[in-house]
């Protein structure tokens, strides 16, 4: 599999050489679909909480008396049946949501998005990405040079410099291939690597 090399410029200069276990394998949308679902379940914490029937702050008179009056039996207004009233079976604060996904699954599931994106041609390779001081404007001139503004960075090396000029930019992630995760390589337009990354990616799920 051979993948486009931009220049600073964003335009395809010439080919590099890619594994085809990671950039040429089918797409499968029941995995990927999988795998994206259970990175955003793993990503949820469990801080909503609702109150049943014995937190509710209410009376334990009787609203009226048993019988006579032509309406249902009500003991007191706390009921779940009631407007106000507890839950029956409340979100508590320590519910799990996690999701487990095998390895062999998650490999092939990241193998298949980087697949469809080379395909799509929603990928490409660069030599480097590197500024040299700090500064958000320098980074923006350089991706708009470029023409993107929606990228996925995956970079074999982060540091404070570039970490610190994208941090602040709207459609933009910089991350190590460690950190590359399946819900940004799907949102994103455009998924840049570096050349080195590409042989990270390599070890880490080929």
């Amino acid at each position: 599999m051979q993948l486009e090399l931009l220049n600073e410029q964003g335009q395809a200069t010439s080919k590099v050489d890619a594994p085809d276990t990671l950039f040429a394998r089918d797409y499968n949308e029941a995995l990927v679909h999988q795998i994206v679902v259970a990175f955003q379940a793993n990503a949820r914490q469990g801080t909503r909480a609702q109150l049943d029937r014995t937190m509710v702050k209410h009376s334990t008179k009787k609203p009226w008396r048993q019988k006579g009056t032509g309406r249902a039996r009500a003991g007191m207004t706390s009921s779940p049946l009631w407007r106000g009233g507890g839950r029956i079976f409340p979100n508590s604060p320590d519910e799990n949501f996690t999701q487990k996904v095998n390895k062999k699954m998650y490999r092939a599931g990241m193998a298949a998005i980087f697949s469809q994106l080379a395909r799509e041609g929603r990928l490409a390779v660069v030599d480097s990405l590197t500024v040299d001081s700090p500064k958000t404007k320098q980074l923006a001139a350089k991706f708009k040079a470029m023409g993107l503004d929606s990228v996925l960075v995956i970079t074999d090396q982060l540091d404070d410099n570039l970490l610190l000029a994208s941090r602040n930019l709207a459609g933009v992630l910089v991350v190590e291939p460690r950190h590359a995760d399946p819900l940004a390589l799907v949102h994103y337009k455009k998924v840049l690597v570096t050349k080195a990354a590409v042989e990270q990616l390599k070890e880490m799920l080929a």
